[in-house]
């Protein structure tokens, strides 16, 4: 891990580089141009300064209408970058949150509902749509498409994650690292020292006492909920490569074009 990968905000969490690393083609994913967080609605000015001074023209949130509607994003003063959002919403709540409030919270209930979360998610149509937007917009030359990309979703951490690990699949980058680079959402947020605050509230928010493990396996990031949507994908479509042709409209041109883009 390069030390500077995981970047300090003030109040915006999950927020790290997700470049920087090497390539089956003896390359490396430029740093300095894919960044990825949690929400941006509590951004400190700080906050918003710094994400300034990454040079960001796209973001994509990744989060339902509703959600930005609850948690509204701040934006740095004179941002005139593109925003790419999710257009679909069942107008349903977010299928967490129905778990919390019905499902008793414990570690083998958390992990199977991440499971199951992340087996569909790299079908459902607000992501396909989304995901496909922002693949063209890494190929993309321009003032915009020359500047840097954030990607984030609520957490920053399944939504978020899948897309960073299609990335790095996409460029080359070696699965192991594509896994680490996944994990780092463990630390960066430092989930196990946060857990027994986040169990408090999950009791004030639905009466029931959820342990230590529980909160982490539903909160945290396991490989075996990657390896869930990658399995999911070969199902469907053989693999990852087809998957992002035949669903996302990634073509041979078009992966060229952002694998030049993004290499070093």
């Amino acid at each position: 891990m390069r030390p500077n990968r995981l970047l300090r905000l003030d109040a915006v969490d999950n927020a790290r580089d997700y470049g920087d690393y090497a390539t089956a083609a003896g390359r490396r994913v430029r740093p300095g141009v894919l960044f990825r967080t949690a929400h941006h609605a509590r951004a400190s000015d700080a906050d918003l300064e710094r994400m300034a001074a990454w040079g960001v023209a796209t973001v994509v949130d990744l989060r339902r209408p509703s959600e930005r509607s609850h948690q509204p994003s701040r934006r740095p003063a004179g941002f005139t970058g593109r925003v790419i959002e999710v257009a679909h919403d069942d107008g349903g709540e977010a299928p967490h949150l129905t778990f919390l409030k019905t499902t008793d919270l414990t570690e083998s209930s958390g992990r199977a509902f991440m499971i199951d979360t992340y087996r569909s998610m790299p079908f459902d149509p607000g992501h396909l749509d989304v995901f496909a937007r922002y693949f063209r917009a890494l190929g993309e030359g321009g003032d915009e498409g020359q500047g840097a990309v954030v990607i984030h979703c609520a957490a920053g951490k399944d939504r978020t994650g899948l897309l960073a690990a299609l990335t790095h699949r996409l460029l080359g980058v070696h699965p192991d690292d594509v896994v680490q680079d996944y994990l780092l959402t463990n630390a960066a947020v430092d989930l196990a020292g946060r857990a027994p605050a986040i169990a408090k509230q999950l009791h004030a928010m639905t009466g029931r006492v959820a342990s230590d493990a529980a909160v982490t396996a539903f909160l945290g990031v396991e490989p075996a909920y990657l390896d869930a949507a990658f399995a999911a994908v070969a199902q469907r479509h053989g693999s990852i490569e087809t998957y992002l042709e035949q669903a996302l409209g990634v073509d041979a041109a078009l992966r060229s074009r952002i694998v030049e883009r993004l290499s070093a």
